[in-house]
């Protein structure tokens, strides 16, 4: 190659004229634009052949990447292409590229490889790739591949983005692996927009961090092929992910709006839905703000799951669309605020939340507490405590103390369930007689009403006294009160002698006296747990 300060290229690689073009326009920071008069023809995606006119060669753009020519005098040297066909393989593996590089509309006849390569800061916007190979990439700025298609899979393992990384209404299809985007390990300093993408393959993202929320809004992920659409185990956002709507707007002229779409959108903008057909798993996951669903579809199959296991999050917002088929799975998992609706969350069958616990409820429309319970009993096809007590602390903590009281009955009336026969009847008496407890007024009313029946007929049915000259005077209100309190001694029933049916109507009172003492006791000693 000739002196840096002349600029010219190598000799012997006979450039094009196009490419003469590129080198000029590289040296002096300005955008290399080929595209035509007609935009029909602009499409990289499209089925227009490109011809020689708008054809690069790839190793002339690596020459110019990594040992490119000195910049004019006054300019800063960077490579802008747009509407540019790019033959043979971009390898730039193992390199680093100084200039800044932009290429719109570009059409790359083979992948791109670009493992282990650190840029400042590359953006390809509205391109057609074979493949982007890009493991352990490194880049000081932003990493946009907004509106690219790539055919065959994005491989990101390891890579690590300076600022942003954003892939809004990329379309990405699966690799040989079944792996749309391939991200394990990747590490992204502040936003991941994937807004209003389409990816046809797993979505892979295990062990991700990003720096500050990871947006998902309007996103279309299918993976009909695998058991997972978005695969993102122990993934770390330091705000919040969003799975959740995006209002859809058409971005011409080529520009891209710098943050993605707007979160509201204006008026008479089409919604887009989050939509996932397979399973989503963002098991151990830490979310530092929230993880939304708003709006978003889910379509699984019975054996596919929305698994949400051991997350960490100060807010969940469940208000999606309840899913058809396949679980949610919630075990473990670990919210400050659960903001859901009714509607959201699936059947009986559907849904598991053992160890799930949140500490305040934020109802969206009408949740009533009925629903509540179903929502339980859904989780809980076999019996178990924790969720109810989950649901009774959280509606305590909101001064809900009369609702709370329900939820551990409904606790108590499913565990009869579980019993033998004898547990079973004695279940059956105590909710009868005082709701296991939790209505204490009841055993009131039940010692007020066998008071007054066994006054009135003791009252005509006096039994004889054993020593009458040492008998007090005969009181049959209190001697039923003395029957009916069982460890309390009145001083009454141990000076008579009832016989016959007096006798067995003293013993069904004790009888009685002690089924309301017992279940008052076990009702007590669980209110005093429970403080």
């Amino acid at each position: 190659m000739t002196e840096p300060h002349d600029g010219d290229p190598p000799p012997g690689l006979d450039l094009t004229t196009a490419e003469w073009g590129m080198w000029q326009a590289f040296r002096n920071g300005s955008t290399h634009d080929l595209r035509t008069a007609h935009p029909q023809r602009n499409d990289p995606s499209g089925p227009y052949a490109w011809g020689p006119e708008r054809s690069v060669r790839a190793r002339v753009v690596a020459l110019l990447l990594l040992d490119g020519p000195a910049p004019q005098p006054g300019r800063v040297a960077a490579l802008k292409l747009n509407g540019v066909h790019i033959t043979g393989q971009l390898d730039l593996a193992g390199g680093t590229i100084e200039p800044y590089v932009e290429m719109k509309n570009c059409r790359f006849e083979q992948e791109v490889l670009l493992p282990e390569t650190s840029f400042t800061t590359l953006r390809l916007v509205g391109c057609a790739l074979p493949r982007l190979e890009g493991a352990r990439l490194r880049t000081e700025g932003d990493l946009h591949l907004p509106r690219c298609v790539v055919e065959h899979g994005i491989r990101l393992t390891d890579a690590h983005i300076g600022t942003d990384l954003l892939l809004n209404q990329l379309v990405v299809r699966r690799d040989r692996r079944g792996l749309s985007i391939s991200a394990d390990g990747l590490t992204v300093g502040q936003d991941l927009q994937a807004e209003m993408i389409e990816s046809h393959g797993e979505l892979r993202l295990r062990g991700a961090q990003i720096g500050v929320s990871l947006s998902l809004r309007g996103a279309q992920l299918r993976n009909p092929y695998g058991r997972h659409a978005l695969n993102a185990p122990q993934l770390t956002v330091e705000r919040s992910l969003y799975l959740t709507a995006a209002g859809v707007a058409n971005y011409s002229g080529g520009a891209t709006p710098p943050y993605g779409t707007s979160n509201t959108p204006t008026r008479g903008t089409r919604i887009q839905r989050f939509e996932c057909e397979g399973g989503i798993r963002l098991d151990d996951g830490r979310f530092g703000d929230a993880v939304d669903f708003d709006q978003a579809r889910f379509v699984m199959e019975n054996d596919q799951e929305l698994s949400l296991r051991r997350i960490q999050t100060p807010e969940l917002r469940f208000v999606g669309e309840r899913p058809q088929r396949g679980r949610v799975i919630l075990s473990g998992a670990r919210v400050v605020n659960l903001v859901d609706k009714s509607v959201s969350w699936p059947g009986p069958g559907g849904l598991a939340m053992a160890g799930f616990s949140y500490e305040c409820l934020i109802p969206v429309g009408h949740f009533p507490l009925s629903r509540r319970l179903e929502w339980v009993a859904a989780a809980t096809p076999e019996f178990s405590r924790g969720p109810y007590e989950m649901l009774a602390q959280a509606m305590r903590s909101s001064g809900e103390d009369s609702e709370a009281r329900e939820v551990l009955l409904a606790k108590e009336r499913r565990r009869r369930e579980t019993l033998p026969l004898a547990g079973k009847l004695w279940g059956y008496l105590q909710d009868w007689t005082v709701a296991y407890g939790y209505r204490p007024g009841r055993a009131a009313v039940w010692m007020a009403v066998l008071w007054a029946i066994g006054s009135v007929f003791f009252a005509h049915n006096r039994p004889e006294a054993i020593k009458p000259a040492e008998s007090p005077h005969w009181n049959a209100s209190l001697y039923t009160l003395d029957l009916l309190l069982p460890v309390i001694d009145l001083g009454q029933d141990g000076y008579w002698k009832p016989d016959g049916a007096v006798q067995w109507a003293a013993i069904v009172t004790i009888m009685l006296g002690w089924v309301l003492a017992t279940t008052v006791a076990a009702g007590a000693s669980r209110l005093l747990r429970r403080q």
